[in-house]
């Protein structure tokens, strides 16, 4: 079904080209013979810096972005934080003043794929279960600041919410930020369909069975071995059969982009030249391996550059993760202006994300002591043992 839906999407791809190629050898083009059309930039990942919002290494400046959440509800940029899911829409990826890729972002939609009860912590083996599926823990998984010591905060009936990538292969989470949310939040789960039935309308997620029963619109793409968003009711049902209020198709083709960056997990396999990246299909067959292609099969974390036509990336590079995705040397950049320090505590807050700067630090342009309200800093370090803050490894004075 991927290959054949593959096929149509670069058909159209090579439609696409062909009048390109007229329209060059007419003396067209992107953003040529008066047409107005600006070149876009889409990318998909975790947020691993502020500043701009730094996602897929790409500076996104966020300034007069619209920002909205998975249900669509319109949202500030100050919601955004570190290890959140984003989907960005912005201009053509140039340079910034420091030479980081960059981009003006237009709208940015931040998105989870677990919000419900802890079932059960494992800090030894560092899972979490909610909702029957497995969630794994990583150095570089971002906890809130309010789940003070990380995941030993967490215990069984713990609302949380959780941003994360599937690994289709295993059916596990991993998870890039989790964070406590209140009593009476509304309960979610993403997942990949399997063993659909549409007499009693059930499906399963992972060990999990979910009820359909009773939701009146259901989405075309309702289908064994696709992505699925379904809002989850507080109680389940008789044998513990989760209770689908809602459904939506959990990943919905994406519009046409010059320029495209995707960070995430193959979510089918049929080559190395025809997969999927958290739904999205991948035409890789004109695509420079980094590294080469061994390790790119089903569950992979990879990251993908090239243009998405008819929604199908087509690929001009794809780097395969060779560590697995665990992200333990996972580096996170924060620049702006102080807003708090705590001398004492040796931690100060800029963009919403505490910095610890307790330990060996590399100051440049300025010391310890000229940490202050209003000073702009840059700051690149990995996360503390906890996960709630960023430990400094630099911090750079910018003014």
């Amino acid at each position: 079904m991927f290959a054949s839906l593959l096929s149509v999407r670069v058909r159209g791809f090579a439609s696409w080209l062909l009048a390109g190629l007229l329209a060059a050898g007419c003396g067209g083009g992107v953003d040529s013979g008066g047409t107005g059309v600006q070149p876009t930039s889409f990318a998909s990942g975790p947020i691993t810096g502020f500043g701009s919002v730094i996602v897929n290494a790409v500076h996104y400046d966020d300034s007069s972005a619209t920002v909205r959440d998975g249900n669509g509800a319109l949202r500030s940029s100050d919601d955004l934080r570190l290890g959140m899911t984003i989907d960005v829409r912005g201009s053509a990826i140039g340079t910034d003043g420091s030479g980081n890729p960059a981009s003006k972002a237009d709208s940015i939609v931040f998105s989870s794929e677990i919000v419900g009860p802890v079932a059960a912590s494992d800090l030894t083996a560092r899972t979490l279960t909610v909702f029957g599926q497995s969630v794994d823990i990583a150095a570089s998984t971002v906890f809130g600041e309010s789940l003070t010591g990380g995941q030993a905060a967490l215990v069984a009936g713990t609302v949380v919410e959780i941003y994360a990538r599937l690994d289709v292969a295993t059916g596990r989470y991993a998870a890039t930020r989790v964070e406590a949310k209140p009593a009476g939040t509304a309960f979610s789960l993403r997942g990949v369909v399997s063993a659909l039935d549409t007499a009693p309308r059930a499906f399963s997620f992972g060990s999990a069975r979910i009820s359909y029963a009773g939701v009146a619109v259901v989405p075309a793409t309702l289908a064994n071995g696709r992505f699925i968003r379904a809002a989850i009711a507080p109680a389940p049902g008789a044998g513990g059969i989760l209770t689908a209020t809602a459904l939506s198709d959990g990943a919905p083709p994406i519009e046409d982009h010059d320029e495209a960056k995707l960070e995430g997990r193959v979510s089918a396999f049929t080559s190395t030249t025809a997969f999927s990246v958290n739904g999205t299909p991948v035409d890789a067959r004109g695509a420079t391996f980094d590294g080469g292609s061994v390790g790119l099969v089903l569950g992979a974390k990879v990251e993908v550059e090239g243009t998405i036509v008819g929604g199908v990336l087509v690929a001009s590079r794809v780097k395969v993760d060779s560590e697995g995705g665990g992200g333990e040397d996972e580096e996170f950049e924060v620049s702006g202006r102080i807003v708090s320090v705590d001398a004492a505590g040796r931690t100060f807050v800029v963009r919403e994300v505490t910095v610890s700067y307790s330990g060996s630090v590399d100051f440049r342009n300025g010391t310890a002591a000229d940490l202050a309200v209003g000073r702009k800093v840059e700051v690149k370090g990995v996360l503390t043992a906890d996960g709630t803050r960023v430990q400094a490894e630099r911090i750079e004075f910018d003014d």
